[in-house]
């Protein structure tokens, strides 16, 4: 009975109490599409042999409420997308839910958007390796309870939080990620959390850490102490946005596998120290916007990074208006193909090492110096870079 009222979008109420239903497996898609289903009556459903409710209601985006006491879900194994786009869903209660069997939940409530508050402690979710998106797009969510999740088989979160924007905190410390591989997205733009503590994640796995706290705004405090990174190949937008952080330090970040850091820092307009003392750069290929517009940073040490792999350096400081302290002693760009805008709007400059700095004639160097302090002594021996550049700023 997979998809049987799929896409009646002009269904207004619907009584399902006496249908007999104790034969039925898959209810994939049931009522799917129903958009504007308002009543659904199923106090009577029969479901212990259903092993699939993958999209059982999505986008019943009309219904307020929703009573599945009668259901028993001991046998179900799908439930990803169940409840998505139910934006107009006000309450949820699956206190009767045995989940033991479960194994996918990726984007299980998804865009209800209208949920204030969702307890899922009873959830047995042991047997669940994807959380993909479970909670993504809850917009309206100011208390979730998580407290009794067992993760220790999940191995993708990749934007489970997202844009779970009305949050203020979040209590994950029972969670078990150690066999999670892809991070990317999780708690991209919960941008209400003021404090995250995940200092009980063990990162081992993980290979994706794209956009993990992006536009994290009001994040003024993040444990992130525990973290490994040995596996991590993707860093891009990690931290752009969290416009609240006041310090961070990644002395402990392997990042050795690591090939993006686009954008990594941007936007952090508050920091004031970061320190990345141990970052090994070898294999990043791209280094564009890493540090954009962090325009309270006054010093930043890349003594150590290696950049001889890097292709993109744009803009890469464009915007860090009181740094007035920067070393890129072992920088090499023999391979960097555009460094557009890198020091743009960089007022507060006083001095420019890029002794190591050699470019090819096809180098994009458009910008390079745009708005620099004026009184910038500048260390450099490219000719392109000189020919350039000579007339406007001061060289050594």
């Amino acid at each position: 009975m997979n998809k049987l009222f799929n896409k009646c979008s002009s269904l207004i109420s619907l009584d399902l109490s006496k249908l007999y239903s104790r034969n039925i497996k898959n209810m994939e898609f049931m009522f799917s599409n129903c958009s504007s289903l308002k009543s659904l009556n199923l106090s009577n459903f029969n479901t212990f042999n259903v092993t699939n409710m993958n999209s059982m209601f999505n986008s019943c985006s009309s219904l307020t409420s929703l009573d599945l006491s009668s259901f028993n879900t001991i046998n179900v194994e799908i439930m990803s997308g169940m409840f998505s786009k139910c934006n107009s869903l006000i309450s949820l209660d699956l206190f009767n839910f045995n989940t033991k069997k479960v194994k996918n939940m990726n984007g299980m409530f998804y865009n209800c958007s209208s949920l204030i508050t969702l307890d899922l402690s009873y959830l047995n979710t042991k047997n669940v390796n994807n959380m993909q998106g479970m909670l993504a797009e809850c917009s309206s969510l100011t208390s979730l309870n998580l407290s009794n999740f067992n993760t220790i088989n999940v191995k993708d979160m990749s934007y489970m939080f997202y844009n779970c924007s009305s949050l203020i905190s979040l209590n994950l410390s029972n969670f078990n990620i150690i066999n999670v591989k892809d991070m990317n997205n999780i708690f991209s733009e919960c941008s209400s959390l003021i404090s995250l503590d995940l200092s009980n994640f063990h990162t081992n796995n993980v290979i994706n850490m794209e956009y993990m706290f992006y536009n994290c705004s009001s994040l003024t405090s993040l444990n992130i102490s525990n973290f490994n990174t040995n596996n991590v190949n993707n860093m891009g937008y990690m931290f752009c946005g969290c416009s609240s952080l006041l310090y961070l330090n990644l002395v402990h970040f392997n990042t050795n596998n690591v090939i993006n850091m686009k954008n990594m820092f941007s936007y952090c307009t508050n920091l004031k120290f970061l320190n990345l003392f141990n970052f090994n750069t070898n294999k990043v290929t791209d280094m564009s916007e890493m540090f954009s517009n962090c325009n309270s940073l006054e010093s930043l040490n890349l003594s150590k990074f290696t950049t001889t792999n890097v292709i993109n350096m744009y803009n890469m400081f464009s915007n860090c208006s009181l740094l007035n302290d920067l070393n890129l002693s072992n920088f090499n760009t023999n391979n960097v193909n555009i460094i557009k805008g890198m020091f743009s709007d960089c007022s507060s400059l006083t001095s420019l090492d890029l002794s190591n700095f050699h470019i090819n004639n096809d180098t994009n160097i458009e910008n390079l110096f745009y708005k620099l302090n004026k009184n910038c002594i500048i260390n450099c021996k490219d000719k392109i870079i000189l020919n350039k550049y000579k007339m406007n700023h001061k060289f050594k």
